[in-house]
């Protein structure tokens, strides 16, 4: 059967940037549901803007490139560069136009019924507020600020890419009546959220309506004419040519900057502008009338992840999620190495803290039988205490090799920082591959012991940053197995040198090993369904849109496989076709946490096979990127898989299910048990920590002594 169906036909796809937009959809769809709580829901609204920032700044960044340089090739679903830049146009004017509806029409008034009042325009500031707004201009902004002029001696500013700025036509006073551009930043180094003094309500005006307000201060010789916010967004992806880069870190150094002055792909004004105003800004940029969006409230609504740290406002807020717990397996007082000796250890976080593996690398820095540390890092935290454990390794005569992603997106400039940091302390300091970006999450600590070298093994999902941690769910692999010892130093060689491993015990690589294993297990699952034995696969990931992969997952449901898919993001493939995807579900879960884990099960004629991995199934993650797969082999640890699987598949609260028609659905709970996995896995991670502190406390009793 399997050979009379075309599974690569293009009807069978879904393009990747619309299913992007439909992901962002479901990040907006939290913000609008009454059951969360209002501060949540703000959070949730703020995060759909800066994904679209992302998503502007990369992806429509790109497509643009494409269509300018002639590009006619088509993506996976058969749609040309044109075509999808076309309608994510249409598609994102629609979900801007859903974000400020839900803003306008659900937020606020709920808002102003709980106390809070964001005044949304300086106008309508009673006498009291309006001179308390303007003596905190005087006072506070006015210093900061930049006005700018332009006219024939002054040519139109560099306005930087996603900087909030107010544009303004002026007359000079007592001259003829021309019409002047001018222009002023919003200074991001000033809280956008100004409180006004009051003692019924909390009151709140924006920066940029206090800047509004007063703008007539900051051109005293000109007639302010009209006054409105605007917002722009550039082409921030980086093209470095890493063969002729003599110095990668410099060249990075050199591009970063070329970030504030790149192509504007996207402008934003407040609705209602003045015609002339639009037009002088538009003619200035360069912009086409699809990129302009009139915005129906304030621009940029990230500013309302910052308005969750206001005080006296906790009731609105979600409180059933808890901190992350210890992890029992890795008491606090615990020497790592000797727990990590008595077994693998596998940590679930953000439920699990994240603390062991700071711990893990503290401990080796300091323990005078580690001969050496070597670590990967992509993204890591303003203030790491890993860099700074690394740091006093070195310090202490270690041999510390780091590889420091220096493309991790958005991070770039972050990374440089900690790159000289550690080369400054003595590290050896790697820059990752030329044309691949090291994303794999790997540590690898070399220790001297009485029966010769042991070698210790970190393997995650997720970043070595302990602030993303907290909010990112990965689970974390602790062993010190022989033959993933080997696989380990094996990587660590082929990425510090030029030694390409003839074999691999545990281990699988991209991007030259890990797309064939990846296809080679999906087969497997094949063949054992056509001969009638049991086959089924669960896959728990961010985004699929790798096409061999996808055929390779239609022709498995084709043969019978059971398929179930949770993935987050992107998802190309398409269920309920006949004959091809009939045995697919997928489903997304959008919930408190971020998803992050990467997990995979196959059945495998009733012998399970569980693999964890730093990769999605991407082209990028599997051709492009030195990632990691990672078997999870001990049974105990295996169940604990198992189980994060089997509660995912099993969420009726915050899963969304892909349907034929490309849509997602939240599921129907009439009749059905309420299941939030996020939630039940901080309760079930809070009950483990407990049991483990009980059997401690009764482990570590010491009888009372009588003095007298």
């Amino acid at each position: 059967m399997a050979n009379t169906v075309d599974f690569s036909k293009n009807e069978y796809y879904t393009n990747r940037e619309l299913s992007w937009l439909l992901f962002n959809k479901r990040v907006l769809s939290e913000a609008k549901d009454k059951q969360i709580p209002l501060f949540e829901r703000l959070k949730f609204l703020s995060i759909t803007a800066s994904n679209l920032d992302e998503f502007f700044m990369v992806r429509v960044a790109s497509l643009k490139d494409m269509v300018n340089a002639g590009y006619k090739k088509k993506d996976i679903a058969g749609m040309t560069a044109e075509e999808q830049l076309s309608a994510v146009n249409e598609e994102t004017h629609r979900l801007v136009e859903q974000q400020y509806t839900t803003y306008n029409r659900s937020l606020t008034p709920l808002l102003l019924e709980q106390g809070l009042h964001i005044i949304r325009h300086h106008e309508d500031l009673d006498k009291e507020d309006a001179a308390y707004v303007d003596r905190y201009f005087a006072d506070n902004v006015y210093p900061v600020l930049t006005p700018m002029a332009v006219d024939s001696s002054r040519p139109f500013p560099l306005i930087r890419n996603k900087s909030l700025n107010l544009g303004a036509l002026v007359t000079k006073k007592n001259g003829d009546g021309e019409l002047e551009f001018a222009t002023v930043q919003v200074p991001s180094v000033l809280s956008r959220i100004v409180l006004i003094p009051d003692e019924k309500e909390t009151k709140i005006i924006l920066l940029e309506e206090v800047i509004e307000r007063n703008i007539h201060k900051l051109f005293l010789n000109y007639d302010i004419v009209c006054t409105y916010p605007f917002r722009i967004m550039r082409n921030a992806d980086l093209s470095i040519e890493e063969e002729e880069a003599e110095d990668l870190l410099q060249e990075i150094e050199k591009q970063l900057k070329k970030r504030q002055w790149g192509q504007v792909i996207r402008l934003e004004v407040e609705e209602g502008i003045d015609s002339r105003l639009l037009r002088l800004i538009r003619d200035e940029l360069a912009i086409q009338k699809e990129d302009i969006y009139p915005i129906n409230g304030p621009l940029d609504l990230t500013f309302l992840m910052k308005m969750y740290g206001l005080e006296g406002l906790d009731t609105l807020k979600e409180h059933s999620y808890l901190k992350p717990q210890p992890v029992p397996e890795l008491p606090e007082d615990a020497d790592v190495f000797e727990k990590i000796r008595e077994g693998d250890i596998l940590m679930h976080h953000p439920y699990q803290t994240f603390e062991p593996v700071v711990r893990f690398i503290r401990q080796a820095a300091k323990d005078p039988d580690v001969l050496a540390i070597k670590q990967t890092l992509y993204r890591v935290s303003g203030n790491s205490p890993i860099i700074a454990a690394l740091e006093q390794a070195a310090e202490n005569g270690k041999q510390v090799s780091v590889l420091v992603e220096l493309k991790a997106r958005f991070d770039e400039e972050n990374n440089i920082v900690w790159a000289k940091k550690l080369e400054k302390a003595g590290c050896h300091v790697i820059y990752g591959l030329v044309g691949l970006k090291t994303h794999s999450k790997i540590t690898l600590v070399v220790r001297k012991e009485e029966n010769g070298i042991r070698r210790y093994v970190h393997l995650g999902t997720g970043n070595y940053n302990d602030s993303t941690a907290k909010l990112y769910t990965d689970v974390g692999l602790f062993t010190c197995s022989e033959m993933i010892g080997e696989d380990a130093t094996a990587v660590f060689n082929m990425l510090s040198g030029y030694s390409e491993p003839r074999s691999w015990n545990r281990l699988s690589l991209a991007p030259l090993w890990l797309k064939d294993r990846f296809l080679s297990l999906i087969g497997r699952e094949k063949e054992h369904a056509l001969q009638g034995r049991p086959a089924r696969i669960i896959a728990k990931m961010n985004s699929l849109c790798d096409k061999n992969i996808i055929m390779a997952l239609y022709e498995a449901s084709a043969a019978g496989v059971k398929i179930d898919l949770i993935i987050r993001g992107i998802c190309c493939l398409k269920v309920g076709i006949p004959g091809v995807s009939e045995n697919i579900t997928v489903r997304s879960i959008v919930g408190n946490y971020l998803e992050h884990a990467r997990i995979f099960y196959f059945e495998n004629d009733g012998k399970p096979e569980y693999y964890c991995a730093s990769a999605d199934w991407m082209p990028r993650n599997l051709e492009r990127r030195v990632e990691i797969l990672f078997p999870v082999e001990k049974p105990a640890l295996q169940e604990k898989l198992w189980h994060i699987l089997e509660c995912q598949l099993k969420d009726t609260v915050k899963a969304s299910i892909l349907q034929p028609d490309g849509s997602y659905e939240k599921i129907d709970k009439r009749g059905k048990e309420i299941f939030n996995a996020q939630l039940t896995f901080c309760v079930e991670a809070k009950a483990a920590a407990k049991a483990e502190a009980d059997i401690g406390s009764k482990r570590v009793f010491i009888p009372k002594t009588h003095h007298t």
